[in-house]
């Protein structure tokens, strides 16, 4: 299962790489579950038509009791992705990041894993602060790959660093890593060449570069992902080309787990029966 955390700078880009990217993995026939963990609650609409999805912290203040069922927080959206948004607290009350960490709690409860059984799973988390609560999908081994998405900006580059520190103090507890750094373009002067120099400096890898799109804007008009609305648009090509570069790590190291636990337990069998290994 490819469990992938989408972190970036608030405004940045996040919802429409995550979404984007959910759409794709779906058309390629993946079974996909897309989590926003943003107190807008606003990761999924493009998957949903435009209709936002009541969020799991609104339900629990609108009902005064936890969901029962997946249904009661969750919507399927286009493709067949599974949707569902932590949302947060009553604004200027509470931390947001709780909702991620009660919210997640509360999918354990609800066994959606087991009761889904996804290949893909993608988090949609706001990076602006890595605090407790928006660490959870990293520190807690929810997600084991992340997406930094960044543009040129001086801000959005600070907060980019901001996650790859953070990521990195988790690095030897088998937690998530980094796989690369998402582009998400705004035309600033000089931008490829500020976002490779703080790639190299932070040691990642640029795996995707977003253009800024017309299409991308016409389709989240009209509540849609551009994956849905313009499949054919070279802006689409560059999310089938992640998604399809992000599958392709997952079972290329799914592959070499598997070599590795088989030769353990060859290992493991010699060993019991006296030979020399």
């Amino acid at each position: 299962m490819l469990k992938l955390a989408v972190y970036g700078k608030g405004g940045i880009g996040k919802s429409t790489v995550t979404g984007n990217l959910a759409a794709a993995f779906a058309v390629m026939g993946k079974r996909v579950i897309q989590i926003g963990c943003d107190p807008k609650a606003d990761s999924t609409i493009n998957l949903l038509g435009g209709e936002p999805l009541l969020p799991v912290m609104d339900f629990m203040r609108d009902y005064d009791r936890e969901p029962e069922r997946l249904e009661e927080i969750s919507r399927v959206g286009f493709g067949g992705v599974l949707c569902i948004e932590t949302g947060g607290p009553t604004p200027g009350l509470g931390c947001a990041g709780r909702g991620i960490v009660t919210t997640f709690q509360l999918l354990e409860d609800l066994k959606l894993f087991e009761t889904y059984q996804p290949d893909v799973v993608l988090y949609d988390v706001l990076g602006d602060v890595v605090c407790g609560g928006f660490a959870a999908p990293i520190r807690e081994g929810y997600a084991g790959k992340v997406l930094i998405v960044t543009s040129g900006e001086k801000m959005a580059l600070y907060a980019a660093g901001n996650i790859a520190r953070a990521v990195k103090n988790f690095e030897d507890r088998s937690y998530a890593r980094v796989f690369g750094v998402v582009l998400n373009r705004r035309n600033v002067e000089q931008e490829r060449e500020k976002v490779e120099a703080f790639a190299r400096q932070a040691g990642l890898p640029v795996v995707g570069e977003i253009p800024r799109s017309d299409e991308i804007i016409r389709c989240e008009d009209m509540g849609r992902t551009v994956i849905e609305g313009a499949p054919d648009a070279p802006v689409s090509h560059q999310f089938f080309q992640l998604a399809r570069m992000l599958w392709e790590s997952e079972t290329s190291e799914g592959r070499e787990a598997g070599i590795r636990d088989a030769e353990r337990k060859i290992r493991g069998k010699n060993a019991e029966n006296g030979e020399l290994i």
